[in-house]
């Protein structure tokens, strides 16, 4: 687009020739400047409607350029071609335009051809922009064509260069290079711009505006255009205008009923607004329609059932009615994983049986078959299924023969089953000869390890360990610490022949003495006069029968005074009240009552 400076420059210009044209109107050179004037001004319809009055002095040869510039900018590819291919030279300003043109009309092998030609015959400044339209082109035949790129040994020095290399991995899936080459093409071009940091060229707002200028729908093929109304579609649910978004995405399906997008788009609209059942149930009618695109849909489906946490079953049973995907690796882990979080063994195993049984058929002997044998094996001896895994076995062991970590399984497996086979293996074991390790026996055991090991199993000591002539005393006797005696200890007393039996055990125990403090109450102010608890006891009148004697009771001593009373089971509170009952003495002690 032409600058302020440019226009006024082209508006100054255009009135010098019209000035010009009222002297003499067939002035070529003043035709051909109003023609240039009016195209800097973006004035497309009046510079061409110039040229078409003015043909007999402005001939093709002559205007060539300009006409077909202003039919390519007006979006008249098909005249432009026909105005370039009828010029009698073929300039390399008109060979530059016509490769923008077949760019247009997705001519993308003869596009690239006129680009190789271009920049091989071609010795000025232009030669990075040439590059970068060559790039775009190879970019487009990966997206659209679904061509391997090849390589063009283009340096990627400039933003526009590393964006059309993103979009050409895009083209054949390789996403996660994809993403490195545009978070890099976008440093490039905020360098390039030099931002304000108050600025983001690359909002997402921005970039839908920048859409909705005039003449931007001249320069997008097709499928670019449908991708930028898939991405209003996608900013309008982002942006929480959900009738907007289901006004687009309905558009855009009604324009395409067979594309994916538009139906994804409104399923996660309504998973959005929480109504999953309903986006279950309008991505089952579309893959309901379109067959041929219900792979993904189920696939969506499935992911949905998974994320409401309560559907796991219903998930496998999708998915594996999707029978093209039945077979691959990653299917089969992540079936095998679901039934096994849902605890369907079963199911696991028919998973894998299924998936063996296609290869077996399609591709035998091949490295998934094997790896998925070898799953299979593993899966059914961890869950306990030996005899279920004995086949799997049998087949990986009869591939390598060599292996001795599967014939161990496969003997252990038969152990359970059929032991005579099971010893009929294990001839095929190698023997312990041929299995043993060169290992340095003494390096071993003068190892750190080593020591640690024989100190903690116990080692002889003193005359027992036989010593090597010349060798003297190295270690010294350890001393035995004697042992702590009580504090109240009297060598002239000879202790208690009891004292390591519990108290209650003893011939001396005559019980604890609980009557004494019973009738005490132990708070209230110092000083205070206690009543006894038996005047406050309604149960102690004179009506009342006489009760039996408690335990611990004066009575109960007397009866019982030559027998050692069983152990009785304490009540719950009774350790913590007697510890807190030390601790209040302990407080009182400190306080120096």
């Amino acid at each position: 687009h032409a600058s302020g400076g440019s226009a006024v420059r082209g508006e100054r210009e255009e009135r010098v020739g019209e000035l010009i044209l009222q002297i003499s109107k067939d002035d070529v050179t003043a035709l051909q400047c109003k023609v240039v004037c009016l195209i800097q001004n973006g004035s497309f319809k009046e510079a061409l409607g110039v040229i078409n009055t003015h043909t007999k002095v402005l001939t093709s040869d002559i205007i060539a350029f300009e006409k077909a510039y202003c039919e390519y900018r007006l979006n008249r590819i098909e005249n432009a071609l026909k105005t370039i291919q009828s010029a009698s030279q073929q300039t390399d300003k008109l060979k530059e335009l016509y490769g923008q043109v077949l760019y247009r009309l997705e001519r993308y092998d003869d596009c690239l051809a006129a680009y190789r030609d271009l920049i091989r015959n071609s010795q000025d400044e232009y030669e990075e922009e040439r590059k970068t339209n060559l790039s775009a082109v190879v970019a487009a035949q990966s997206t659209w064509e679904k061509v391997m790129p090849e390589d063009l040994g283009l340096r990627e020095a400039t933003y526009e260069l590393c964006y059309n290399s993103a979009c050409a991995l895009i083209g054949q899936g390789r996403l996660n290079e994809a993403m490195k080459k545009l978070q890099k093409a976008e440093e490039l071009c905020r360098q390039s711009l030099s931002e304000d940091s108050d600025q983001n060229v690359f909002d997402s707002k921005k970039k839908v505006k920048l859409t909705n200028a005039e003449g931007v729908e001249h320069k997008l093929s097709k499928k670019q255009l449908q991708a930028i109304e898939f991405n209003k579609a996608l900013l309008a649910m982002y942006t929480n205008q959900a009738d907007q978004c289901r006004k687009l995405s309905a558009s855009l399906q009604s324009q395409s009923p067979e594309h994916l997008l538009p139906v994804l788009i409104q399923a996660a609209q309504l998973c959005r607004e929480k109504q999953h059942a309903k986006a279950v149930g309008l991505l089952q009618d579309f893959a309901d329609q379109h067959p041929a695109n219900a792979a993904e849909i189920k696939l969506t489906m499935a992911q949905l059932k998974i994320a409401q946490g309560i559907h796991v079953t219903k998930a496998c049973m999708i998915l594996r009615s999707i029978e093209e995907l039945q077979h691959k690796p990653g299917m089969v882990s992540a079936l095998v994983t679901m039934y096994s979080h849902e605890e369907d063994i079963d199911s696991a195993i028919e998973v894998f049986t299924q998936a063996i049984q296609w290869y077996q058929q399609f591709q035998p002997k091949s490295p998934v078959h094997l790896s998925l044998i070898r799953e299979a094996a593993n899966f059914k001896l961890k869950h306990g299924r030996k005899k279920e895994a004995i086949s799997d076995l049998e087949e990986l062991w009869k591939q390598n023969p060599k292996d001795v970590h599967t014939l161990a399984q496969l003997i252990s497996a038969y152990s359970l089953v059929d032991p005579e086979k099971a010893k009929v293996l294990s001839k095929h074991l190698p023997s312990s000869d041929t299995m043993s390790l060169k290992v340095d026996v003494d390096a071993l055991e003068n190892s750190h390890g080593a020591t640690y090991v024989r100190k903690k199993a116990g080692k002889l000591t003193g005359d027992n360990q036989q010593k090597e002539p010349g060798q003297g005393d190295v270690k010294k006797k350890k001393k035995k610490k004697k042992g702590k005696l009580p504090k109240n200890y009297d060598p002239k007393v000879t202790p208690d022949p009891e004292r390591w039996l519990p108290m209650r055990e003893r011939s001396y125990y005559r019980g604890r003495k609980k009557g004494k403090k019973k009738d005490q109450v132990g708070k209230g102010t110092q000083g205070s006069t206690t009543t006894g608890s038996s005047e406050l006891d309604a149960s102690r009148t004179a009506s009342s029968p006489p009760t039996s004697p408690r335990p611990g009771s004066a009575a109960a001593v007397s009866a019982t005074s030559n027998v050692i009373p069983p152990r009785h089971q304490k009540p719950a509170g009774a350790p913590a009240t007697k510890k807190k009952q030390q601790q209040k003495k302990k407080k009182g002690a400190k306080g120096g009552w």
